[in-house]
């Protein structure tokens, strides 16, 4: 496991050198979208043949930002679990999508679909929003406005701190440590 910093957006280049457990710091455009903006992304993309974004090459952190404070970039920042959003992933994946941010266990299609694409599924510290939000340096709504905090927000992001979960080979951290705990 090592420690690195990477400029995004991702390409397999890089991904292709990450590894499951590999703490990393990421620099550059992220885009926000939880559940309600998953889902209206999938319609868009059955009703109008695309995406408000393109996400080829790019990165997805599930956050529903509180709102920010008078003189704060964004307000509290922490992840969302990602499980919420699995039935979407396979599709953005398949799309071009190379990273994703949250936090929790990922299912099976979502993994495969990984593999397949070359991706990388990063963890944030839950409960730790009110620091993570230290790491934006700004933020855009894009589109679905009318979602709220679950709109799509552009983020830039300077030593966002994130762990590798899963790495495009589908080793996953939530696996091969518990198998080391429960040898113990």
């Amino acid at each position: 496991m090592k420690e690195t910093s990477i400029n995004l957006p991702l390409n397999d280049d890089i991904i292709k050198e990450l590894k499951a457990g590999d703490k990393v710091l990421l620099n550059g455009i992220v885009y926000t979208g939880r559940d309600a903006a998953h889902k209206r992304m999938i319609e868009d993309l059955k009703t109008k043949g695309q995406l408000p974004v393109d996400l080829k090459g790019q990165t997805i952190y599930y956050v529903g930002p509180c709102p920010a404070k008078p003189g704060d970039v964004i307000g509290s920042a922490g992840p969302t679990t990602s499980g919420r959003m699995d039935k979407y992933a396979p599709v953005l994946l398949d799309l071009g999508l190379k990273g994703m941010i949250g936090k929790g266990k990922r299912d099976h299609k979502v993994i495969q679909a990984m593999m397949t694409n070359k991706a990388v599924y990063f963890g944030a510290i839950g409960g730790a929003g009110a620091l993570l939000k230290e790491s934006i340096k700004s933020c855009e709504v894009i589109a679905y406005e009318d979602l709220g905090p679950e709109a799509i927000m552009k983020l830039v992001v300077e030593d966002f701190p994130v762990t590798v979960i899963i790495d495009s080979k589908g080793n996953n951290l939530y696996e091969t440590e518990y198998l080391k705990y429960q040898k113990k």
